[in-house]
């Protein structure tokens, strides 16, 4: 909702909570794309991609909307999106099914990032659990915000094996070293890594690994 003067302007979803080209069901990740105009929205609720051109108010289903699984056509709930310009793609956090995968534009089926390929939960160095977000940095390594398992994962460009950078496996807490319920991932140009750590209430900066 924009606000100019006591106008008020609703980008998307006219139509309240449903599953037509007008409506969503808990969206989470939003991404412009800069060059289009053109506004991805991880809808949750139905397990789809839903784009939305400048000015329009129906959106079209670019990916998924074919109920929750963990098929190369279907998604489970996403919840973070990263649009890659270099590869014209966007990066699924694909939250129900612990994965991340990547979706490049106008192809039929993903591929898999970081993650198990059947949807299997877990807390070793190439699952996940529950995850939320992720970024590239310049070079192409990802970060993720696994949330359940309380950990930010790096994989390093073409690795599906990760490394826990921040916070500790399984553990929650309060102090520096500990997250709960680490939520979304950002990037500056020097590569600090800042952290929503959700129900801790905080955002937390790390240094460049």
């Amino acid at each position: 909702m924009f606000q100019r003067g006591n106008h008020k302007i609703s980008v998307v979803n006219i139509g309240g909570a449903g599953n037509a080209t007008n409506q969503l069901s808990i969206p989470y990740g939003i991404e412009l794309d800069k060059i289009t105009n053109t506004l991805y929205i991880a809808d949750y609720s139905n397990h789809r991609i839903v784009a939305y051109p400048k000015n329009e108010t129906n959106g079209t289903v670019v990916f998924g909307g074919q109920g929750a699984g963990i098929n190369m056509t279907q998604l489970c709930a996403p919840v973070g999106i990263y649009l890659d310009y270099i590869t014209n793609s966007l990066l699924i956090a694909n939250h129900g099914a612990h994965n991340v995968l990547r979706w490049i534009r106008m192809e039929d089926r993903w591929t898999l990032m970081a993650g198990d390929i059947n949807g299997v939960s877990n807390s070793t160095s190439t699952t996940l659990r529950a995850v939320t977000d992720m970024i590239l940095d310049p070079m192409g390594n990802m970060y993720v915000a696994d949330r359940n398992n309380q950990r930010i994962q790096l994989f390093m460009s073409g690795e599906y094996v990760g490394q826990t950078i921040a916070g500790v496996t399984g553990e929650v807490g309060m102090n520096a070293s500990l997250f709960s319920s680490p939520w979304c991932v950002k990037l500056d140009n020097q590569l600090n890594l800042y952290v929503a750590d959700a129900d801790n209430h905080r955002i937390q900066k790390f240094l460049r690994y």
